[in-house]
Order: structure tokens, then sequence, then C-alpha cells
């Protein structure tokens, strides 16, 4: 989902009976029916049935269809709508930050490390470059690099000497362990720019209340469509 998808799908929860169903429906072992959830908050089931659809717009909650009376074939009447809780899993956090996206590296350089014998960090380090090269394939999609850097959470601040990033994907991370955080940051901005056709390079400079790296180079002035930018190195 995107940032303002996810906002949205949470901003439903703000209305007070939709949350109290909400809750009731993923405090359950199995899907419910409208006639459960209107039953259990004692509400009528056309309301129910209004919060309950919403929810499932939003993707906090997802459907499926079945006869509780066992019964099939003809005269077994229709099959129930139920509800219940949704995979899709939904986060929000301001400053945006990107554990998932941590978790996800570092979890796959464990397995590398112990299948191919390189060092933790090189396989960390590795795979965040790889997973940079996959940002800077989305510049065209995304309309440039500037969107493709905020999509992502960094907050790109273009000034005379290249790109500052105002902000840390991984901030908590980074301050117990920044060694480790601020190198696979460093070498997933630089995947990025290796895909891209512009004198950029990342480089380390800690700076407080920003991102340990930086890009340095002259940004693109353009984000047409038919552009695309690249590291020189």
């Amino acid at each position: 989902m995107s940032w303002d998808a996810s906002v949205q799908a949470v901003a439903v929860l703000e209305e007070p009976t939709r949350r109290r169903l909400y809750e009731y429906v993923v405090g359950r072992p199995e899907p419910v029916s409208r006639d459960d959830a209107a039953g259990a908050l004692g509400i009528p089931r056309t309301t129910a049935a209004f919060h309950l659809d919403r929810l499932t717009e939003e993707g906090l909650l997802d459907t499926c269809y079945e006869r509780r009376t066992g019964r099939t074939g003809p005269g077994a009447g229709r099959p129930a709508k139920l509800y219940h809780r949704s995979d899709r899993e939904i986060e929000i956090s301001l400053p945006e930050r990107q554990y998932a996206v941590a978790g996800q590296l570092l979890a796959a350089a464990i397995q590398d490390a112990e299948s191919t014998g390189v060092t933790p960090r090189e396989a960390v380090n590795r795979r965040a470059h790889e997973y940079g090269e996959t940002l800077g394939r989305a510049v065209r999609d995304r309309g440039g690099l500037l969107q493709v850097l905020e999509a992502y959470g960094f907050e790109p601040r273009p000034d005379a000497d290249g790109i500052a990033l105002a902000n840390c994907p991984f901030r908590r991370l980074a301050k117990d362990h920044p060694q480790l955080v601020c190198g696979m940051n460093l070498h997933l901005v630089a995947g990025l720019l290796t895909t891209l056709d512009a004198p950029l390079q990342a480089e380390l400079t800690p700076r407080a209340g920003h991102c340990c790296v930086r890009i340095t180079g002259r940004p693109p002035l353009t984000n047409a469509a038919d552009d695309t930018v690249s590291s020189d190195g």
C-alpha cells in the first residue's frame, strides 16, 4: 500500500462503531457474519453491514462465503458473507521508517552468509546494493530520482552540492548499530544511483538530524518520463 492509502486505511478506525466492529472481528477465531457482529455490538444489522464493508474496502478486513447450516444443493440457501482479518499489513510512522525493509535485508544477508561463507557485513552490503538497484529501476514509474527517494522515506533536499537526505528510514537501528546500518544505507543509495545516468555518488557524511548518507553531484533538473539518471561510479 502507498503511504496515502495506509493513512486512509487507519483513519477509518477513528469512527467508534467501526473500530469496535474491527476489534470484534479480529478477536474471533473464525470469520463472522453481519448478524454475529450486529448482535455482539447491539447495533442494527444495516449499520454493521455498512461499517464492515467499509473496513473491507480499505483492506483491513477480507470476506469469504459459507453456508453455516451445513446443507448443500437446491434449497440450501445462499452462502452467508463472512468477515475476517485481512492478510494485508499496514504501517504508519512519522517520520517515515522502513524497518520491514531493514529486516528483510538483514535476514536475507544472514542466509547468504551461512550458505556462501562471506562475512555477514559483506552479505548485508550486497543485498542492500541489489535492493537499491530495484529502487533505481522504479525512477521511470515514479517520475524521477527525488520522487523515489521521497517515496522510500529519505526526504531528499536538493542543494548546490547535491542532495541531502533529511530522514533516515532506519533511524533507531542506525542509532544502535551505526557502522552496520549506515554501511547498509550507503550501499542501498549507491545501488540506486548505479541504475541512473547522472554524475551522482553516495557518500557517508553523518550529520545530526539527517541520514548518514548524502548524494553528491548535481541532481537532474527534469523528471520527464523519457529521461534517465545514473551514477558514474
